[in-house]
């Protein structure tokens, strides 16, 4: 069980080789001047080859993290189903300079901003096993842990912690690992971030009043006729609300009931407001 990926940077082709592959993570900025000039390439070949797709972020710890934040997202624009990362480690002389209890707080503070930024993507964190261990003290990695421990097998890191990505190589590309069952689990699980969509409720009106109404001698009206008319003038007809059932008000029916039918609700076209064609009065759903 589980799917292999790879992280990319410009160290690689602009087209990597996709083959086996159900993920990629593609790296995009390292602090606020580098931009990784293959990434759109990557991105576009990660995709076309239906693989789930994230980016990353190196930073540089001396700078505001919630600045860095915003500048790899204002890059990114990942749509939903797409993830974000912060590559969080100091190989570099400038970050190694930085105080851990400084580096500490920069992870804190961009995965916060960058959550509350794109509430609707998975945000997560990378780091190596010298990270995890001896400069993070909180545990925080926001909605997913993406942990390096190369050398070890592929879904074996070594940590108790709830990882969701190995990265377990690093031999002539990152190689990587998610412990989810098929590229499908990992879709639907990054694309869980995305809001609940509710359907509008339709209002389900009056009860039909066990009356037709219809033209007939002497002209019908009454409470009813008027509660009907002025249901179809709030549903955007031009039709008068007087309580009074004559040839107008059965004309408009008719191409309600006309109308209706052709949009998937069939009402027999007659001109007469029985049980169905008021039913649809409040129900069928305002086009």
């Amino acid at each position: 069980m589980g799917i292999y990926g790879q992280d990319w940077a410009s160290y690689q082709p602009a087209q990597p080789n996709t083959a086996g592959l159900s993920f990629a993570f593609v790296k995009i900025t390292e602090g606020m001047t580098y931009t990784n000039p293959e990434w759109q390439s990557q991105r576009d070949t990660a995709r076309a080859a239906g693989l789930v797709v994230g980016y990353y972020h190196y930073p540089d710890m001396t700078h505001a993290p919630e600045t860095e934040a915003d500048h790899f997202l204002s890059l990114a624009q990942p749509p939903p189903g797409e993830m974000l990362c912060l590559d969080w480690e100091g190989y570099d002389a400038t970050n190694s300079a930085v105080p851990h209890a400084t580096q500490l707080a920069y992870k804190e503070a961009f995965l916060r901003h960058l959550k509350a930024a794109a509430p609707h993507q998975p945000v997560g964190l990378y780091c190596n096993l010298d990270y995890w261990q001896n400069i993070d003290t909180t545990g925080f990695f926001q909605d997913f842990l993406w942990i390096a421990t190369s050398g070890l097998p592929a879904g074996q890191p070594g940590i108790s912690a709830g990882w969701l990505f190995h990265q377990y190589s690093s031999n002539g590309v990152d190689q990587d690992y998610c412990h989810l069952g098929s590229t499908a689990e990992l879709r639907s699980w990054a694309l869980g971030f995305q809001p609940t969509q509710t359907p509008t409720p339709q209002p389900t009106g009056p009860a039909w009043p066990g009356e037709y109404l219809s033209v007939r001698t002497p002209m019908l009206h009454d409470g009813n006729v008027q509660t009907w008319q002025q249901r179809m003038r709030d549903r955007g007809w031009a039709i008068t609300v007087d309580g009074w059932y004559g040839p107008d008000s059965a004309s408009i029916c008719r191409q309600f009931q006309q109308d209706s039918t052709a949009h998937g609700w069939p009402l027999a076209v007659d001109g007469v407001v029985g049980p169905d064609t008021w039913r649809a009065t409040w129900q069928r759903p305002v086009s």
